[in-house]
This record gives C-alpha cells, structure tokens and sequence, in this order.
C-alpha cells in the first residue's frame, strides 16, 4: 500500500480533482488513517490554533470545580467564626422612670437588644419579606447572587448586596463595612458556618438587633423609638413593614426626613406586606385594611441637657455605692435600669423651681448668676426618691445640688435636737423635763453654759433679734438659734448626732463628726437628698425606710438583684411625732407660712447658712418628705456666695423661695389625692406656750434684716463640749465649719434661722 493518505471522506469516488492539503480543510479534527489502519491527529495550523479545543475547556473547567471547592473547604476550615466586633456589640444604657416610660440613654451607641419572643410575629415575618423571604427553607448563602454581585462590584457598579440575612447579619456582627471581594468572601464562607452552627431564630434576632434604621437607630428597639416612641413589642404590622423596608436604604425611605421619599417608600412597604400575603403570612383581608403608617417627626440625639445629666449620675453613684452595677460594668453598656422616679412628679418639681425662683432672676444682676436650686422629694412609706432638682441646666451647671455635700444645713438640723431630747428624756440646766414647754433664754448672743459654765459659744439670733424667756415650741416657730444652741449641749452633742445618724444623715457627712456644740444650728454640710430622708424618718414615726433611686436592673435576659428596703424604728415613735408637732406649728404660724400653699397638713423647717451662703426648707406631709436649698457659687472660681441682693432681695432665708418652691411642688405631687392628717402618738408632750417677754422681731422674710455675721465670738473662742455636754477645755466645739478660726466660731452658726 501507499503510504499517502487517504482522500478525506467527502471526497466522491472517481473525482480526479485532487483533495485539499492536509491540514486545511474541515476534516483536520478527524484523525487520519495510517497503513496500520490507525488514525492520526491532523495538525492546526492558522488562526485556530488559538482557540481551546473541547477536552481543553472540560478540563480547565474541571480544574476550576477541584480548586474552587478546595478553596471552599480550605477556608471553611481555616476562617473561624470570629469575635463581635465592638460596634456591634456595642449598646445604650436605658433608664426608665418608675412608669416604664424613657428617662434616658447614654452610651455611644443608640441600640438596645431585645429577645426574638419580645418581637412581633408580623415584624419578623416583615422583615423577611424584605430581606430574605427563603430565609427559613434556603442555605445561608446566596452563591448566585454572591456571583452577581461580585461581579457587578468588579464592573465598578458600586455596592451590591444579593446577600441573605444571615450574610447580612455576619457583615454587621462579624466583619466590617468595607466594600471588598475580600470581606465578601469571609462573610460568605462565615455565613456557611454560621447555618450550621447556629439556629436561625438565634441569627434572625441578632439580624434585628444589629440592622441599622436610620435616624441613629441601631436595632429594633431602637427603631421602634425613633420612628413610633414605643417598643419594639407594642409595634403594629403596619409599623413593623415600614420598618423592615427602611433596613435597604433608610435614607431613601425616611418620609420625614425627606418628604419627596414618600413615593418609593410607600411601593417599598407595599412590597413588603405583598411578600407577606404571598408567604402565607398575612391575610388579604387583613393587608387591604392597612394604611401607610407615618412616622413621627424626628428628635434630636438624647442628650444629657436639662435635668437628666443630674439624674443619671444620681442614678449611676447609687448603683455604684450599694453594689448593684459598678461604674466599669455600667460603661460596657446594654443594662435597662428601672427608676423610682416618677415622671409627673419630677416634671412639678422643675416647674416650681423656674416658676418660684428663676422667672425671678434677671442677667442684668451680676449676683443672680451665683443663684443655684437643688431639691430631693422621697415617698415617706416606701423610700422611694420620686423627684430630683440638680441644677438648671446639667450641661451649663455640672454640679448636682441635690446631692453636693458642701452647704451647711443651717435650722434644719433643729427638730432633731428636740428629738433627741425626748428620745434621751433629757434636762435642762435646771433640771426640768425638756419638752414642748421648756423655757429657755432666747436672747441673742446668750452665752451657752453647761453645768454652770461658759463654753465660749454666744451665737447671734436671725437679726440679732433677742427673746426673753420662750419656750420651745416658739423657739421652734421662730427658729432661735440661743435656744436650740443652748438644749443641744443639755442633750450633749453625741446624742444629737447619733439620732440624725439614726435618721438617715450620713456618719460621714462633712463636718458632722467634730461639730460640737454648734451641731444643733447645722454646720455640717449633708445633701438634700440625705436631709429628706432624715425628714422622711420623721414623717414616718420614726422609722427609716433608707432612700432608693432604683427598682429593677436588667441586661439581656440577666436580672441583676436590687437590694431589697426594709424599714427600721431609727428614732423613737414618741420622739420624731414629738417633733413633727412643733413643725406643724412653724408652718402653721412661724418662718414656714408660705408651704402652706400645699394645701394640706404638712411640717417643716426654714434654714438659712453662714453669711447667708443658702436658704433651705424641708419639710413633709404624711405621704411626701421634699427638701429644698437655694445655694450661692461663683460660676467662675466655684467659691460659695452670699445671696445679698439676688433676685432684687437684700437677702434669701429659707422662709421665701425656698418655702414657695416646696409650696407649690407639693400641691402638684399630690393633687388629686385624699388629703391625710398627721396621727400622732397620744404620748406626745403637749405643749401649753407661754407668751415671750419681750420679742422684738419677726418672723424671717426674704429681704429682710441682714445677720450675716451670726454674732460676736468670745474673747478665747467656744470650749468644745463632750457628748454627754459637758466642757472638755479644748476650745474647738463650735467653730464655724468653713476653718475659719475660733474667732469667726459665730459665722459658723445659722445666721438667721
């Protein structure tokens, strides 16, 4: 045989034209026969050399199918599910008033998670009619849509998600923001673990709780906030398809932000309540019933302005120092805090202060600026602090003058000196039973003795008024300061301190513990919110019911323990009804006139500190205990100021705004409720006042005489007095708590009751 080919198999027998050059014509990808009959591969030659051949393109497809599933699986094994990152994490902290309404947040981030079972079922069902209606039946991942969107990224179309909600949630949990083939990938081989390991009700609440919605809002509850200021439970369908369509772009879906956003929103919350009816979710019936439900106007940021600043850093010492949350654990976030606030209460508390007192300053007096208010208001029977005045503006004045520890008490320390002086059946120099009865020398600068013999303190009465022979309960009424000096020594001092300890005044309060003789006119320096519970003590019979500010903390599903409040009989019943009859009457006809806009029983007592510096009032009814101090500072140096000339006034006692403010936050407090009597122990001394001998003065009014100087020293200064009330010769006992000296030891004493 020959070995030339064989003409190719479209050639005709007998045709003597000859056949095309090997190599050029159709039938090169046939194999030639050769003389073994084997058949060999034509060479290509040309421009179709360059193109692969079938086997050529089976293979690299092949190849691509090994590598990129070796991919898959290497990554599967090598990526791990990490860490949160801690934006995600990240959540508010929520305080609420006693009511469950919103006090405040604070935190950097505006989100606070919630519990699937705390969401509607037909917000879930929304959410997935937007986001991923397969959710529940379908992988994790989404590899055509990946493709797309990768794809369309790389064609530089800008970001594209084709993500499911479990992607979803892996970027926002797991990853970051970033637009990359990088993040989409670990997002995608994330998410494959993360279905396999993780139940989808568990992925679709982390979904909802790290979802952005706009307006700063991080989370559904903090959506449900933003856009219908309620919870996420209380959210209607309607509510929970508006907020599912806004997940996808909020801007452009925010009707109130921009009102030309109507249109698509309301087509993008039809086509979410359309998934539902085709999901099987939502009825027809039901879904033709519905309006679109528009948002409310959007707020500003919640910020720390006005009283809240005050309240929270209240709020967060008392959950520090009773051991309920530390400082360190409370900044890590996400605790929902129930308050003893209330609401109405603290809103009355606010309107009396700028009604009573700032609607009286003007900025064209220099002195005015120095006027600071603070008040703590606690419910007798339970502890429970209901109100709270820090300042005028917590982001202008950061010192809380509720709680501030640095203002003498002035008088209101009186009652209990007479207190205690019934609770220790004490005596007189004379010897007789001291009681409402009791006379004692009231004249001004009046030299105190004990056991026959001077001590060195002669504080000055309110205007250097004297009174002759008085008895107590007058005394009380017209806050003489020679009168209570005088029973505090014959008390002794240590009693006097023990029953305010009692009471509820802290054993550490500035200036308490070596005040001497000079601790019944008040010259340590407690809160308000540490005076009203004392003055709830005595509301209360006597029994301390200690003050708390929280009622219930929890974080998640964690419910942190609060303290529970036990009441304890600090003061015998005899002895704080004892002094709730004399305070009765210094509302009733002495320095305390003006609380008698409560419109009801109350007590109370005026104060006025050295060189009149603040004017306090506190006082009660049988339900309320509310105190009430007016403070001078410089707002530059923050040194304490007399308040001569404030508010056009020659001077603030206790008897004017201060009285006024408790006047009018108390008629609001409790209107609407049954009006109740003070009962008192029938053990009660009764008191049968004599009349003075020879008073010349009045009862303290705003702008009255100035006693600023409290009276002259003795030549060698106070002798201190020991606790049982005698003299110990060292010369300390009544200075004036400011340090400055045994010669100022008067200025150290109320100045004007």
């Amino acid at each position: 045989m020959s070995d030339e080919p064989t003409r190719g198999d479209d050639a005709t027998p007998g045709d003597d034209a000859p056949g095309p050059a090997h190599g050029t014509g159709p039938a090169d990808e046939a194999a030639a026969p050769t003389a073994s009959g084997e058949r060999r591969t034509r060479r290509r030659t040309g421009w179709r050399r360059l193109l692969p051949t079938w086997r050529m393109l089976v293979g690299a497809f092949l190849v691509s199918v090994v590598l990129a599933a070796g991919a898959l699986v290497l990554g599967y094994l090598l990526v791990p599910i990490p860490e949160p990152n801690r934006a995600a994490t990240a959540q508010s902290n929520v305080y609420l008033y006693s009511d469950g309404t919103l006090l405040a947040k604070d935190g950097d981030v505006n989100r606070e998670n919630v519990t699937l079972a705390q969401v509607p079922k037909d917000t879930q069902h929304a959410m997935l009619a937007a986001e991923d209606r397969d959710f529940y039946h379908e992988s994790g991942v989404d590899p055509t849509a990946m493709v797309r969107a990768g794809w369309n990224m790389l064609r530089g179309e800008g970001t594209q998600s084709g993500s499911t909600i479990t992607q979803q949630y892996v970027k926002n949990y797991y990853l970051s923001q970033e637009r990359t083939l990088t993040r989409k990938a670990e997002e995608f081989i994330i998410a494959m673990k993360l279905d396999q390991e993780v139940g989808k009700s568990d992925i679709l609440a982390g979904y909802l709780n790290t979802s952005y919605f706009g307006r700063n809002a991080y989370g559904i509850q903090a959506a449900a906030h933003a856009y219908y200021d309620k919870d996420a439970s209380d959210l209607t369908t309607a509510e929970g398809a508006y907020l599912a369509a806004l997940v996808n772009s909020p801007s452009r879906y925010d009707v109130i932000a921009n009102p030309d956003n109507e249109p698509r929103a309301v087509a993008r919350w039809n086509y979410v309540l359309d998934g539902m009816v085709g999901e099987g979710w939502l009825t027809e019936s039901r879904r033709a019933a519905m309006e679109f439900p528009t948002p409310r106007a959007i707020e500003p940021p919640m910020a720390l302005s006005g009283q809240r600043g005050y309240l929270l850093e209240a709020v967060r010492d008392y959950l520090d120092s009773h051991g309920i949350v530390s400082t360190s654990r409370l900044s890590g976030g996400g605790f929902r805090i129930t308050t003893t606030l209330d609401k109405d209460r603290q809103e009355a508390l606010v309107q009396a202060v700028e009604e009573q007192l700032q609607s009286n300053l003007s900025e064209d007096r220099e002195v005015d600026a120095y006027v600071r208010a603070g008040g703590t208001s606690i419910e007798v029977a339970t502890g429970d602090v209901v109100a709270m005045y820090g300042g005028v503006d917590y982001t202008e004045q950061y010192t809380n003058n509720a709680t501030r520890t640095d203002y003498q008490a002035a008088s209101t320390f009186k009652p209990f000196v007479y207190a205690s002086a019934i609770a220790n059946k004490s005596r007189t120099q004379k010897g007789e039973a001291i009681g409402p009865s009791s006379v004692y020398d009231g004249t001004s600068k009046r030299e105190v003795v004990n056991d026959g013999h001077a001590i060195g303190y002669n504080p000055q009465n309110e205007g250097d008024r004297s009174f002759d022979d008085i008895p107590v309960s007058e005394a009380m009424d017209q806050s003489v300061n020679a009168v209570f000096a005088q029973m505090g020594v014959d008390v002794g001092p240590d009693n006097v301190r023990e029953t305010l300890v009692n009471a509820g005044i802290p054993e550490d309060t500035p200036a308490l513990r070596d005040a001497g003789a000079s601790i019944s006119l008040g010259t340590a320096t407690p809160s308000t919110l540490h005076l009203a519970q004392a003055y709830a003590t005595l509301a209360h019979h006597g029994e301390r019911v200690d003050h708390r500010l929280v009622t219930e903390v929890t974080r998640g599903k964690e419910e942190i323990k609060v303290p529970e409040v036990d009441g304890v009989q600090a003061v015998p019943r005899v002895a704080a009804d004892a002094a709730t009859a004399l305070l009765r009457g210094v509302v009733e006809g002495g320095t305390g006139t003006a609380a008698q806009s409560a419109g009801r029983p109350a007590a109370g007592k005026t104060g006025t500190a050295e060189k009149d510096r603040a004017a306090w009032f506190a006082g009660y009814t049988p339900e309320l205990a509310t105190v009430v101090a007016v403070m001078g500072q410089d707002p530059e140096t923050g040194a304490q100021k007399a308040l001569h000339g404030a508010a056009g006034l020659a001077k603030i006692s206790g008897s004017g705004f201060p009285a006024r403010i408790w006047g009018q936050y108390t008629a609001a407090a409790l209107a609407g409720e049954p009006v109740r009597a003070f009962e008192l122990s029938p053990k009660v001394p009764k008191p049968s006042p004599l009349p003075s001998d020879g008073a010349s003065g009045s009862p303290e009014e705003d702008g009255g005489d100035d006693g600023e100087d409290g009276g002259e020293p003795s030549d060698t200064g106070p002798t201190a007095v020991r606790g049982d009330g005698s003299p110990d010769g060292t010369g300390d006992g009544g200075g004036a708590s400011s340090g400055d000296g045994p010669g100022d030891a008067a200025d150290g004493a109320e100045s004007d009751g």
